[in-house]
């Protein structure tokens, strides 16, 4: 497979008739070799439009979806960003490209051997942070962060990772029930407050790691 070339069918086919315009995260999408963060049995999937399935129930995320996330968050040259359930570290790569100093949190030892090799072989040393961790409780000895992107659906936002915002920071996921019926939003704080609005539809995989605990039955 020519993966330059999907890469670049990949932004004008999938992103760009998609409302991805941001130039920092078009050319990180174009440049980042993305089946490179991927298991070679899963490299030849990297530039469909839908999810990947990985292990332990997780996904990467479509290039649309992670593309107008990555938007949202509206890197700018410095900003310090946390991604939460980062996976094998292609949105985290995203990130960094754009501009931002990064830290990936992730719990599946897995996952994370899979985005250490990829990082080391995509960006500069010391782009991204790769942080083990439970990722509800996000970061807090790195914060308080300009960006959250919490890499998949989430039936709410923890005040865990809320309360890891600097003054102006964004947050940016998606809230869902885990019915593939999800709502991308943008999280605020200002001040002592937070605020979430909706911004647009998607369907993404839910994280386990944010799954509500069970429930007694009587």
């Amino acid at each position: 497979m020519d993966y330059a070339d999907a890469r670049q069918r990949m932004v004008d086919g999938q992103l760009r008739p998609n409302k991805v315009s941001d130039p920092r995260v078009l050319d990180a999408m174009r440049e980042l070799p993305r089946e490179r963060f991927l298991p070679p049995s899963l490299r030849a999937r990297a530039y469909t439009d839908e999810d990947v399935p990985l292990s332990g129930g997780r996904a990467m995320l479509e290039p649309m979806v992670l593309g107008r996330l990555a938007q949202l968050a509206a890197v700018r040259p410095g900003d310090r960003a946390l991604v939460v359930c980062a996976g094998t570290g292609y949105g985290a790569a995203v990130l960094a490209h754009a501009g931002a100093r990064v830290t990936a949190l992730e719990e599946d030892a897995a996952l994370a051997t899979l985005a250490r090799e990829a990082l080391a072989a995509c960006l500069p040393a010391g782009a991204v942070r790769l942080e083990a961790g439970r990722c509800a409780e996000g970061f807090a000895a790195a914060a308080p962060f300009d960006i959250v992107l919490i890499e998949g659906e989430v039936p709410e936002v923890p005040e865990t990772l809320s309360a890891q915002l600097a003054e102006g920071g964004r947050l940016v996921a998606v809230l869902g029930r885990g019915n593939r019926q999800g709502s991308a939003v943008l999280g605020r704080r200002i001040g002592c407050s937070f605020t979430v609005t909706p911004v647009f539809d998607c369907a993404t995989p839910a994280l386990p790691a944010f799954a509500p605990a069970p429930g007694f039955v009587f």
